[in-house]
């Protein structure tokens, strides 16, 4: 066992690999509950290989990867717990080929990832980093600063009218935006306006939110023709993943005015931004904390840590991917 390894009270706990760096508070509430094995499969192959045959179940981020290969590995491997919304790095296909269960951590973020997406509209829209910026630099005393864009009254599209969507068409209705979406099908509880795609949402719209889920079906989804059609005086805010956006694409259609500004909180390689990105001045950065609030995280670990209690006590799973 190396120094990343840790064993729970009762030396018969289940033993989990843990493939990401996860909230502390969440280590300490699996390493009490299991046999925990913290990234071996990355740290320490050979202990790794000595421990595979025995590890049960896989404690995973929303960012993580677990492959096919990885899944071939654990021969006695039961179950995949997310700690987040997102699961697309997760072969589910390879999982559910083994009877391997898969969970996330839905709607208990969906308060915070809403909460972002509308700051995001109102900072890029509003200026707010650069007022803020313009204060501390000391130009107020040279002048106003410029003037910028309203949000209230105007009109609003969501990719993907999902748990989180919803949340977000709800605080933008408090602004008095009319509402519009697109999704892979109309729902038919819905009462805004639908769009067949994400081109056609965009035409009609000043403020595109994305908050589709990401994976191959979404890759490059927001590219140079739905950019095209948001415009010069629309802005794109993307609370999803950095794959569901071009980003090439939308680096050419900022550069060249082709459209008026970005809220982003997701990018193709995190933690590495495009420096032209950095360097735009219409542009409201920030480093995917859509659910980085001590509440929020804490329920997700908690909900993380309570799939596989469930699991291994024989209950139904909390929160499976269907």
């Amino acid at each position: 066992m190396t120094v990343q390894d840790s064993v729970a009270a009762d030396a018969a706990a289940p033993e989990v690999l843990v493939v990401a760096k996860l909230w502390p508070p969440m280590m300490e509430s699996l390493r009490a509950a299991f046999r925990v094995h913290d990234r071996t499969h990355e740290t320490d192959p050979a202990a790794f290989d000595a421990v595979a045959p025995r590890i049960r179940a896989i404690a995973a981020s929303g960012e993580s990867k677990v492959g096919r290969d990885l899944i071939a590995r654990l021969p006695a491997l039961e179950v995949i717990s997310v700690f987040g919304v997102g699961y697309d790095g997760i072969d589910v296909a390879a999982a559910r080929e083994r009877g391997i269960e898969v969970t996330h951590t839905p709607n208990v973020l969906n308060d915070e990832v809403a909460d972002l997406a509308i700051a995001l509209v109102l900072a890029v829209a509003r200026r707010i980093p650069q007022a803020d910026r313009y204060v501390r630099d000391g130009k107020w005393r040279q002048g106003p600063a410029v003037l910028a864009r309203k949000v209230s009254g105007s009109r609003l599209g969501i990719v993907g009218l999902g748990r989180i969507g919803h949340a977000i068409v709800k605080r933008a209705e408090a602004f008095g935006m009319s509402i519009a979406y697109t999704s892979r099908n109309p729902k038919a509880d819905s009462p805004f306006r639908y769009l067949p795609d994400a081109a056609a949402l965009a035409a009609e719209v000043d403020f595109l939110v994305v908050i589709t889920p990401g994976g191959a079906a979404t890759r490059k989804l927001i590219d140079a023709k739905v950019l095209a059609a948001l415009g010069a005086q629309g802005y794109l805010v993307n609370v999803a993943r950095g794959s569901v956006v071009d980003e090439a694409a939308l680096v050419a259609a900022l550069q060249s005015g082709k459209l008026g500004g970005a809220g982003l909180d997701v990018y193709a390689s995190e933690p590495r931004v495009p420096e032209a990105l950095l360097a735009m001045d219409n542009v409201v950065l920030s480093p995917h904390i859509g659910s980085a609030t001590h509440d929020t995280r804490r329920a997700m670990g908690d909900l993380t840590v309570d799939n596989l209690l469930a699991h291994f006590a024989g209950r139904p799973l909390l929160t499976p991917v269907r």
